[in-house]
């Protein structure tokens, strides 16, 4: 998801930080002005009009291929940009990480509370950050209760981990280097996790060059003001192109006092949630997807076993997925609304571990690859094509949407009650109502499963 803008619906902050003036959209605008942002005059930026906190509006009827405004490199906050750049290029060796984003992180902890920083008037925007409301801010029984089962808590854990991790052994010492420049007390954990979250949820990543693909990294995230503030829906009408300034340019005819929406890539929901704060009222979100973790299939295949002999030969399959690398322990099998998105090894899997002791060291002998062209023109699991799958692949594939459903902790009637009731589902908290668009969408993908192999 390289070029993946990042904004969440939450609301941004509605008054300014600090001395910033008392309405911070004007005194951004004022900023943009300065700092060579040309927007166009058929759009306006506000609050009213758009699905959640400030947006962009069209304020007359837009073409398709239609500049909505330009941002000069200049005007990007990066760890090239920031006052302590050269810093920042000096520690480049001791400021790798897991994630890239420490130097910008360290860059938008030294302008986010510099008094005299020129973004100044771009961070009035959001309020302290309170508007972010990631699941990594949720408490974690909150978190368990209302994203079981969707993958979220796991990949909460792991952000968490990773951002002790960094803030202890990387931006740490490196404050400590420069003490006239950062103040611990005042650079926080608690500020550096706001700030991975708005990293998260704003920042953008220009794509690599196809040349540059496969010898260098992703490039390292930065903020783009104007860009950061248009929402995402899955179907959207404007997208970011990076040369040689960055412009937003439409996809399609826009309607006058309609909102122009970017798109951050092919986003599920619980990614969306996970990464961004927010997810998509079903049935908006044509990437949805659900999940089924490759262990699942691997303990259906165990469940179904006659006996000891069976059970050998199940793990000695698993084992021989693994080297093959169609499996592992930590992975999953990825559905969407009109296909498996991991056709292959969905569909090796199931041959795998439906095999008779006899099919199954014949196919090791071949080192698993085939010459059988019709099949492999056949690998593509579409929903027609799951459905036709031979019986004990369907048998495995069903027990195994069985065991996924079982995760959550809640079932697909009661969440379908709550969403056709106005009344109760308006009742419902924000982070209430977020997490059921997630775990309702997972669950309807996986009950399409049941009925096309059942």
């Amino acid at each position: 998801m390289a070029s993946a803008p990042k904004r969440p619906k939450a609301a941004a902050g509605s008054s300014a930080r600090g001395k910033g003036s008392a309405d911070p959209l004007s005194g951004f605008l004022a900023w943009c002005g300065r700092a060579g942002v040309q927007l166009s005059p058929k759009v306006r930026l506000s609050r009213e009009g758009a699905v959640a906190g400030y947006g962009l509006l069209a304020a007359a009827e837009l073409e398709e291929g239609e500049v909505l405004f330009s941002v000069p490199r200049s005007a990007v906050l990066s760890q090239h940009t920031s006052s302590i750049q050269a810093l920042l290029q000096e520690a480049q060796e001791a400021l790798q990480s897991q994630s890239g984003w420490v130097p910008l992180l360290l860059a938008l902890l030294h302008e986010y509370t510099a008094s005299d920083s020129p973004w100044q008037p771009y961070f009035s925007l959001w309020q302290d950050f309170r508007s972010l409301d990631h699941p990594m801010f949720w408490p974690e029984e909150e978190r368990t209760r209302l994203l079981q089962g969707t993958g979220i808590p796991e990949a909460v854990d792991k952000d968490l981990a990773n951002i002790h991790l960094e803030y202890s052994s990387i931006i740490l010492p490196f404050m400590k280097a420069h003490p006239s420049i950062f103040d611990p007390k005042l650079h926080t954990l608690d500020l550096y996790k706001q700030l991975v979250a708005f990293v998260m949820a704003y920042s953008f990543q220009e794509p690599l060059e196809e040349e540059d693909e496969d010898e260098k990294g992703p490039n390292p995230p930065m903020m783009v003001p104007v860009a950061d503030i248009l929402n995402h829906v899955a179907n959207h009408n404007a997208n970011l192109e990076y040369s040689p300034c960055l412009r937003m340019v439409t996809t399609q005819p826009v309607s006058k006092g309609q909102e122009i929406f970017n798109t951050y890539g092919q986003m599920a929901n619980w990614q969306l949630l996970h990464m961004y704060g927010f997810a998509e009222p079903y049935p908006g979100n044509t990437n949805d997807t659900a999940d089924i973790q490759m262990v699942t299939v691997r303990k259906a295949a165990l469940q179904r076993a006659g006996g000891e002999a069976e059970r050998q030969l199940v793990s000695e399959q698993w084992d021989f997925l693994c080297q093959l690398e169609m499996v592992g322990e930590e992975g999953a099998f990825v559905l969407g609304w009109q296909e498996v998105l991991t056709e292959e090894e969905l569909s090796v899997t199931l041959k795998v571990l439906c095999m008779s002791e006899e099919e199954f060291k014949e196919y090791k002998e071949q080192d698993g690859w085939e010459d059988d062209s019709e099949e492999e023109e056949n690998s593509t699991l579409s929903n027609e094509a799951l459905s036709r799958l031979k019986a004990p692949c369907k048998k495995l594939l069903y027990d195994s949407v069985l065991l996924t459903l079982e995760s959550y902790g809640s079932d697909l009637k009661a969440e379908q009650d709550l969403l056709n009731n106005k009344e109760a589902y308006e009742k419902l908290s924000r982070r209430e109502q977020q997490a059921l668009h997630v775990r309702y969408g997972q669950k309807r993908i996986l009950h399409q499963l049941l009925e096309l192999v059942h």
